[in-house]
């Protein structure tokens, strides 16, 4: 594949590069997350100052006008840095969500403040026994005077606990595994009735369990037609994932520099361990899956945006499965060929081969988009 990036392109991707190693040195992502926030509200601001967080957004309200590569230019290189702060979260996902649902009005109030950054957004739809499936929803929506009253809970909503709004999936009609009657609504976090456990998640990152009892919301606070969500929710989750195949390859691609410049350095038997076959043999295994990574990484990036179809969505699902397989083989490979070192919490290999774990089950696992590839190669 030929891939070369316009002048445009090149300038926006060292422009992040340049941002996240100035600003996010491996030293001090681990007291970002450590603290309260759990990441650095000074480099989010940096973010929306170089205007990273209006990549995806049109120009009428405030974006760059990006499409999918340049959202994986970005990603790739926050992925690199394994940073902390919700940008897949906030502005491709919630972003999304609000730009393809939202009415006028809505895009016109909160799409400005999520591209200027000074709107963080979450969303909460994944539910305790839902593995997965968007359809699968048990926290229900019910029609009161003036609006809405939800009840239910939401499982690890990562950005959740810092949010100041969050979208949340409900059933408004239908049993728990419908394809219709789910509905989004932009829930307050201070709202009464919304609690929050906030926890770390293994990548160093923080997530919450959402809380809702009888929840009070305006009628203004859904997005979209009620009950005819999960379109729009697949699709967006398509964005999503190949967000975050970009994510992954960024780290991807820092683990195998890191492996290649371990096994130039470090000697035994009085020459570098890189001089062994076996080794370079393994280190050439790892290339190999980087660079099928960066294909469908890149693959998926150009469909993100595309219109809805079978075609797109089988795209979607083999990126994901290929990017998810290598993230696994590459993190294994590299520990086994640093040796102790390349599990100490002090050298952050080990904290890259935890983001892709943790990557690698966002948005559905290996054997989830494996399944789901076979299905849409069955109707077509």
């Amino acid at each position: 594949m030929d891939f070369k990036l316009s002048e445009e392109q090149q300038m926006l991707q060292d422009t992040a590069a340049r941002l996240v190693r100035d600003a996010y040195p491996f030293e001090q992502r681990e007291k970002f997350s450590e603290s309260e926030l759990g990441f650095s509200a000074e480099f989010w601001s940096q973010l929306s100052e170089l205007g990273l967080t209006t990549v995806p957004f049109a120009e009428e309200f405030g974006g760059f006008g990006g499409s999918g590569v340049e959202t994986m230019l970005v990603m790739t290189e926050l992925g690199r840095g394994m940073t902390l702060e919700p940008y897949l979260q906030s502005v491709i996902f919630a972003g999304g969500l609000i730009d393809q649902l939202g009415s006028e009005a809505q895009k016109a109030e909160l799409l400005p403040q999520v591209a200027a950054g000074s709107l963080q957004l979450a969303v909460a739809l994944d539910e305790p026994q839902s593995h997965y499936k968007l359809n699968d929803v048990q926290t229900r929506a019910e029609a009161v005077d003036g609006g809405y009253r939800l009840s239910g809970r939401k499982a690890v909503v990562i950005g959740g606990h810092s949010a100041g709004g969050i979208i949340v999936s409900a059933r408004t009609s239908g049993g728990s595994r419908d394809e219709t009657g789910i509905s989004l609504y932009l829930v307050d976090p201070s709202a009464e009735g919304v609690s929050r456990r906030v926890y770390p998640t293994i990548d160093g990152r923080k997530g919450c369990e959402l809380f809702l009892d009888n929840v009070q919301v305006g009628a203004d606070a859904l997005l979209g037609e009620a009950g005819n969500a999960l379109p729009a929710l697949r699709y967006q989750q398509g964005r999503a994932i190949a967000a975050q195949c970009a994510d992954a390859l960024g780290s991807m691609q820092e683990v195998c520099t890191l492996t290649l410049d371990y096994l130039k350095t470090r000697r035994q038997f009085g020459v570098p361990i890189g001089k062994f076959q076996v080794l370079q043999h393994r280190m050439v295994d790892m290339q190999t899956e980087l660079e099928q990574a960066t294909s469908m990484a890149i693959l998926a990036a150009t469909v993100a945006d595309a219109e809805d179809s079978d075609d797109r969505s089988r795209t979607l699902a083999a990126a994901k499965y290929i990017c998810t397989r290598a993230a696994r083989k590459i993190a294994e490979e590299a520990i086994q060929l640093h040796g102790g070192i390349g599990m100490t919490w002090e050298y952050n290999l080990a904290h890259h081969a935890k983001r892709l774990v943790m990557i690698a089950h966002q948005f559905g696992d290996d054997d989830h988009h494996l399944q789901a590839y076979a299905r849409l190669m069955q109707v077509a």
